[in-house]
């Protein structure tokens, strides 16, 4: 597989090369693309973890007769913007 990358990035990558940290350029890609499947599980597991939040706060609040007309869709989409 061959990628494109921009200038900037193309940079970024050969400096991170030239530190030694890395043999090449592929180890960078590789490298940055477990960060970002790790961002990605964290990101979910905050958001699993607000989402268990607010809907235990709802019950709370139901069970003291206060009701709210947000529903979990709502939550959610508040959770994505």
């Amino acid at each position: 597989m061959h990628i494109s990358l921009t200038p900037e990035l193309e940079a970024r990558v050969k400096s991170k090369v030239a530190t030694g940290m890395y043999n090449n350029a592929s180890e960078v890609i590789r490298e940055a693309l477990r960060f970002m499947d790790q961002n990605e599980k964290l990101l979910y597991l905050l958001k699993s973890e607000r989402l268990r939040y607010e809907v235990a706060q709802g019950a709370i609040e139901a069970e003291q007769g206060n009701f709210s007309p947000r529903t979990v869709q709502d939550i959610l989409d508040d959770m994505n913007s």
